[in-house]
């Protein structure tokens, strides 16, 4: 893997998990930085307490290869893998200790036929606590893009989340704000959470402001099909996801001396 990026908030509900399976559709879809091509991709569900990559993927299993390997699900030209796929009924909660974090974490990343991949995107738990303190310490992540909605409740858990990377050496590559207003057919805007938050955020800890995304009922949609808006760039959402992340791929390239090639061993 020659890139690894968290994609991480501090409360949960800010759309982290749609933010990071739309991310790594569009940067296995679309050329986006101009290279030719669009990127190899895994994505990696380490949200152990709310798994729900498999469900905004549209399903998927793993198999098993001949060097007795987990071979990842494969959708929308992305190769995922959660928790959520060893979990005997998809509705068992997850009940563990830090160390088994660890375990898991391992496993994810080193137990796994992931072959070729450019850039992993790593969809870890809200907060910061074990999961995320072992993720930290078992993967070299190249950095972390925060995710926020504007309200203050939520943004002042990403101070908490910004604070964590910096202790343990990761550094933050921006921040996205999410539900960043909702506008109706008839074109009528509505702030429901705020305005202004997530980029007043980035400007005082003077980190880049990755970008901002509404609500957006093609999004939901997508979400519950297992159709992640971004595939459809005709689409506002579409276009909004792509410039999102053709933000934070200009942001990982700007750093490219700084950051170390990563390899997880297969």
């Amino acid at each position: 893997m020659k890139k690894i990026i968290a994609v991480a908030s501090g409360k949960g509900g800010v759309g982290k998990s749609t933010v990071a399976a739309n991310l790594a559709v569009a940067l296995a879809n679309y050329d986006l930085d101009e290279s030719g091509c669009p990127k190899k991709v895994a994505l990696v569900d380490v949200d152990f307490y709310g798994p729900s990559i498999p469900t905004l993927m549209g399903g998927g299993e793993i198999k098993i290869d001949h060097q007795e390997k987990f071979i990842p699900a494969l959708a929308h030209a992305v190769k995922y893998i959660s928790i959520a796929f060893f979990l005997k009924n998809p509705d068992d909660p997850v009940v563990w200790r830090g160390p088994m974090f660890g375990k898991a974490i391992n496993q994810l990343f080193n137990d796994v036929s992931w072959g070729d991949v450019d850039i992993c995107i790593v969809d870890m738990p809200p907060g910061t606590g074990d999961a995320q303190l072992s993720l930290a310490q078992l993967v070299s992540l190249d950095g972390a893009l925060v995710v926020t909605t504007p309200q203050e409740v939520a943004l002042s858990d990403v101070r908490r989340a910004i604070k964590m990377f910096e202790k343990v050496n990761v550094p933050v590559l921006g921040v996205v704000e999410n539900m960043a207003g909702f506008v109706t057919p008839s074109g009528e805007s509505f702030d429901i959470f705020g305005s202004g938050g997530g980029e007043s955020l980035a400007e005082n800890y003077k980190l880049p402001f990755i970008g901002s995304l509404p609500i957006d009922m093609e999004v939901r949609k997508g979400g519950d099909e297992g159709k992640p808006a971004a595939l459809n760039a005709q689409t506002k959402a579409g276009q909004l996801f792509a410039e999102v992340t053709r933000n934070l791929l200009r942001e990982i390239e700007s750093r490219e001396g700084d950051l170390p090639e990563v390899k997880v061993v297969n």
